[in-house]
């Protein structure tokens, strides 16, 4: 009886930790696809808060963004 009750018990671990990488692996793929910001939605918000960006001041910010996903 225990024996059976420690299998179900070992297999929704290991299926929770093998569903956590799967998934985690699939949103990393995903996110470098369809990154959530790009260049002209940087461009948008500072010129949002009265700032004309320049390209160097975008590239810095993209590399930001790059370096947190």
């Amino acid at each position: 009886m225990w024996i059976d009750i420690l299998q179900v018990f070992l297999g929704f671990v290991v299926g929770a930790v093998v569903g956590f990488f799967v998934s985690r692996k699939l949103m990393m793929k995903y996110m470098k696809k369809n990154p959530p910001i790009n260049e002209e939605m940087i461009k948008a918000l500072m010129s949002g808060m009265g700032r004309t960006p320049t390209q160097k001041q975008v590239n810095q910010m993209m590399k930001q963004m790059q370096k947190y996903m």
